[in-house]
């Protein structure tokens, strides 16, 4: 799918794009968004541009040279990775960029939250981009904001995991649900790390390539001191996040401690009865059982009253609260 943007009175407009021959007629877009294209789209676009954009299958090169560089032709390619953080699917999507002098080409496989932000904001927001570098700035900006407002929802799901935590009773059935929620939201927030730090690395590409005017530069700064803020807050994240699940994990230990703690009571109490079965047990020629009439009863006294004293010490002690 591809989606072309003009720029009229100041606002971003969008066109779809269905065949060869509509996409011949607009000269002068500003950007161009390519969702999962297949070839006979990519040659539209080499046909009507001349730019040759990158298969979906080149995006996960990971070395660092193919990710940032300028091509022979002039061109840029920044390969970047942004947030996609939906309740059935939360991961980090790579997407390239193709900077010419005039057009901002991008390609991805999933239409992200990011640039349905961006095109919203920018048919809302007149004068917000005037050329296709504001178009990536204020990509990269609202990538930000989008991983600001996903720590708030990790944080807020970790204050009300910390409250079942810190609850005056845990059980291992909820200690379990919070150790799997405890997982999910360090998952999300490593992805969060991961991906501002990769949003940093391209706008020092950008600044250090020098293709960015003072107006621009000044907004990468500001870009880059929000995202020196997301990191301390992940940071803050990684040290909740490793406090809630070694406070679980002792509860799990306490409640196992107990269970461990009834079977040492029981074997430690029925040690006394036990040695006097043993005792009136062997093969003497004169047993109390057998000789006296109250021998069993006796017996059955004694191993009562035996283990008795041993559970009443333990109470007096505490060890049975």
């Amino acid at each position: 799918m591809i989606n072309l943007f003009v720029l009229r009175n100041g606002r971003l407009s969008q066109e779809q794009v269905d065949d060869r021959n509509e996409l011949l007629q607009f000269h002068d877009p500003i950007w161009i968004d390519v969702v999962e294209p297949d070839e006979e789209e990519l040659s539209w676009i080499k046909e009507a541009f001349g730019v040759s954009l990158p298969e979906l299958e080149e995006l996960g090169d990971l070395e660092a040279s193919a990710r940032y560089f300028e091509a022979d032709d002039g061109h840029l390619h920044i390969r970047t990775d942004f947030l996609l953080d939906e309740d059935d699917d939360s991961r980090n999507v790579r997407v390239a960029f193709v900077l010419t002098n005039t057009i901002l080409f991008s390609i991805h496989d999933v239409d992200l939250p990011v640039f349905r932000l961006v095109r919203m904001r920018a048919r809302l927001r007149p004068g917000s981009v005037n050329n296709a570098k504001d178009v990536l700035l204020d990509l990269y900006s609202t990538d930000a904001e989008y991983s600001a407002d996903s720590l708030e929802e990790v944080y807020e799901n970790l204050e009300n995991t910390g409250k079942r935590v810190l609850s005056d009773s845990i059980t291992d059935q909820i200690a379990g649900e919070v150790l799997e929620t405890i997982a999910k939201e360090e998952d999300v927030n490593g992805r969060i790390r991961r991906n501002v730090m990769d949003t940093r690395r391209a706008l020092s590409f950008l600044m250090r390539s020098k293709l960015l005017s003072p107006v621009q530069q000044e907004e990468a700064r500001l870009i880059l001191r929000d995202i020196d803020s997301l990191e301390n807050h992940t940071a803050f994240l990684f040290d909740k996040i490793n406090f809630l699940m070694d406070a679980t994990v002792g509860f799990i230990n306490i409640n196992q401690n107990k269970i461990i703690k009834i079977f040492a009571v029981v074997s430690v109490a029925l040690m006394p009865p036990t040695l006097l079965a043993s005792i009136w047990g062997m093969n003497f020629e004169v047993m109390p059982e057998l000789k006296f009439l109250a021998g069993y009863p006796m017996a059955l006294l004694m191993m009562i009253i035996s283990t008795v004293i041993p559970l009443a010490y333990f109470k007096r002690k505490g060890w049975l609260d």
